[in-house]
Parts: structure tokens; C-alpha cells; sequence
């Protein structure tokens, strides 16, 4: 009975456009900031290096390089603060945490971008390959290659 209220009381507080990314992706993080009585949109952008928890509880953390020392922020996916989440590049990865990026230095630090053509490469080797012909030779081409 407390699961179920819980989950009812949480689903109104989702966030309702769930962005989707995963590990690996580089994003840019639109943060709210208030300052005094104003509020501006910051954007933080970076890698994210691992994600975690569900429901209400579920954070993902972002890590960039800033002056040459390394950021790293945790955002809760369903905050009010966060305004958007706009997905730059998918990165292949195949690990869930990618806390050994904290020891890379330079280009060692950045991903592999994800190749789409990897998906429709397997379709494609289904298919038997069709023989073609060589072009038929004319007499100016045989002229050609004799000088």
C-alpha cells in the first residue's frame, strides 16, 4: 500500500519530456540560476560519465574539462532546475561508469563518436554480392594506352 502511494504521489512530480541519452553521450545541460530576483538559463556541457538511481532519485553526472581542471556536476534528471537536456553526440561506449575518463589527459579524454552505418551494416552483408562487367574497350582507349 505505501509503494503504491509513493508511486502515485512521485508520477505527478516526472518530469513530463524525459530526455534520452545515455552514457557516453556529449550533452548540454540548460540550468536554471537565480540570482537575486532575476533567473537566467546556464548551460553545462560535457560527457556523461554515469547515471543512477530511479524514479524520483535518478541522477546522471556530466564531466567537462574547464581551465584544464576537470568538472564534474550531478544533475537529478526530474529537477525543476534543469530545463532541458540537448543530446550533441552519441558516444559508443561500452561501460556503465565512465570514472577511468577521470585519468585521461587530452585527446585520451575524449569518445568515439557512434557511427550509424554500423546498425545497417549487417543488413547489408545479408545481400549476395552481384558480379559487374568490365566496360567494353574502344579503339581510342587501346590508342591511348599504346603512346
Amino acid at each position: 500500500m505505501n509503494q503504491a502511494l509513493l508511486r502515485k504521489i512521485e508520477s505527478e512530480q516526472f518530469r513530463k519530456d524525459s530526455p534520452q541519452f545515455a552514457v557516453g553521450d556529449s550533452v548540454r545541460v540548460h540550468t536554471k540560476v537565480v540570482e537575486g530576483d532575476k533567473e537566467r538559463i546556464q548551460i553545462f556541457a560535457g560527457v556523461v560519465i554515469g547515471k543512477r538511481g530511479t524514479g524520483l532519485n535518478e541522477t546522471f553526472t556530466v564531466r567537462r574539462i574547464s581551465h584544464g581542471e576537470g568538472v564534474e556536476r550531478v544533475f537529478p534528471l526530474h529537477s525543476p532546475r534543469v530545463d532541458k537536456v540537448e543530446v550533441e553526440r552519441h558516444g559508443a561506449v561500452r561501460r556503465a561508469k565512465l570514472t577511468y575518463l577521470r585519468h585521461r589527459i587530452g585527446k585520451g579524454a575524449t569518445l568515439v563518436p557512434e557511427r550509424a552505418s554500423l546498425k545497417a551494416e549487417p543488413a547489408a552483408k545479408a545481400e549476395p554480392a552481384v558480379k559487374t562487367e568490365a566496360p567494353a574497350k574502344t579503339e581510342s582507349a587501346d590508342k591511348a594506352e599504346v603512346k
